[in-house]
């Protein structure tokens, strides 16, 4: 008896193994952990926080350049006649130099702040890419929830198109009503295989676009069954908050700020440049000292360097008047753009209002097919209407509840795409 038991334990231990690991390789994938797990995986996240990373070292560079250069230099020479006679026929020499720039117009502060403004811009840019691919994952995440309601749907329209073909291939067989009663479920049976046919492909292309954007290595996830939040219409944010959030304008003004300090530089060079260089000599031959005939020989010496432009027949004059045209022209893109996102703000909203009024109407309708439903439901059983009736109460039940799917997941994505319009879709 003991042995029974034992070996029907084991049997219940191993039965459940394989139930376990389906648990475990389908886990269910929340919104907010596809939008985490965007922000840490997508390609297009890492490659706009690699742009980052190179503005900041060319700012560190930029930086460095007004600090003291220091060089180093070694020479060794074999010389032949004549000039070994002035020189050692060999020798070595070794200098040590130290660089400073004193005065350069101004361009070096000037590059440390476009090097500081390129970092902001390319953070902005980040920021944009955030917001564009979180956009695309929760998009694509209300899209797999409609898919999968219609799956749902199919399968449970099918199972009502299956049993009232039963009964009426029932009634047909019996003699009480024509074929072609039972020929016009079976045509809508068949749409039915189809529609769910293609509503799985559907599904797993989707599946499989999440994947890739939020860098899962497989498509073995579940998401909620449904759109279970009641939707309600987000407040409408003032514009003028909404455009100060957008990292459009804050790319295009940190752009504006890169095109006015390169005026400056450019107004720079027409301006003298000052720099200071100190260097130590050491060098080694046969004689080479010329003061007192030793092998070696210990010096410095230091240069102070002065550069005046004086004409160039206009080029940087011209250059100055080029770069201010352009800071103009970049000054009338940020304003225009300023003028765009206005619009698509609250072109943004009206389609937000009209998702939520769209879920209210398929609502109700589902509502009504329902009892339409039931009602001809009940009169067939009774037999007082026919199968043709049953059928089309189906049909629009079908397409009703289809209606609200729909509806439910274009509302969650117009609210993603509101909130990202504002700059507030995190």
């Amino acid at each position: 008896m003991k042995t029974h038991i034992y070996i029907l334990y084991i049997g219940l231990l191993f039965a459940c193994i394989p139930f376990q690991n389906i648990k475990a390789q389908n886990p269910l994938l929340s919104l907010e952990e596809a939008k985490s797990m965007a922000l840490l995986n997508n390609k297009k996240i890492k490659k706009a926080s690699q742009n980052i990373e190179a503005a900041k070292a060319a700012k560190a560079s930029i930086y460095a350049s007004d600090k003291p250069f220091v060089e180093a230099n070694a020479i060794g020479m074999h010389l032949g006649e004549p000039i070994s006679l002035l020189i050692p026929e060999y020798n070595a020499s070794a200098t040590l130099g130290v660089s400073q720039v004193i005065y350069a117009g101004g361009k070096i502060n000037k590059a440390k702040k476009i090097g500081s403004s390129a970092v902001d811009l390319y953070s902005a840019q980040k920021e944009l890419t955030d917001s564009e691919v979180l956009l695309e994952v929760e998009t694509t995440y209300w899209q797999i929830v409609n898919v999968k309601g219609k799956v749902e749907l199919a399968e449970k329209y099918k199972a009502l198109l299956t049993e009232l073909l039963k009964d009426l291939t029932n009634l047909f067989e019996a003699g009480i009503i024509y074929k072609n009663d039972v020929l016009q479920v079976s045509v809508k049976l068949n749409e039915a295989e189809l529609n769910l046919t293609k509503a799985t492909d559907g599904l797993a292309i989707l599946k499989l676009k999440m994947a890739q954007l939020i860098g899962m290595a497989n498509t073995n996830f579940m998401v909620e069954d449904s759109i279970t939040n009641e939707a309600d219409l987000t407040n409408e944010i003032s514009h003028t908050e909404a455009i100060e959030n957008r990292p459009e304008i804050k790319m295009l003004r940190n752009a504006v700020e890169i095109e006015e300090l390169q005026t400056k530089v450019l107004q720079a060079d027409r301006k003298p440049t000052i720099a200071l260089n100190v260097s130590g000599l050491y060098a080694t031959g046969e004689h080479i000292n010329f003061s007192d005939g030793t092998n070696d020989m210990t010096t410095y010496y230091g240069l102070l360097s002065v550069h005046i432009p004086v004409f160039d027949w206009g080029s940087r004059k011209q250059k100055v008047k080029e770069q201010k045209f352009k800071t103009e022209a970049q000054k009338l893109e940020l304003e225009e753009t300023e003028e765009l996102l206005l619009i698509q703000i609250e072109n943004a909203y009206l389609e937000l209002q009209q998702a939520l009024k769209r879920v209210e109407i398929t609502k109700n309708s589902l509502a009504q097919s329902e009892e339409n439903l039931r009602l001809n439901e009940d009169r067939f059983d009774a037999g007082t209407v026919i199968g043709k009736d049953l059928l089309e109460a189906q049909v629009l039940w079908q397409q009703a509840y289809s209606e609200v799917i729909d509806a439910k997941a274009l509302f969650k994505i117009s609210e993603a795409n509101y909130k990202k319009v504002v700059g507030n879709l995190h």
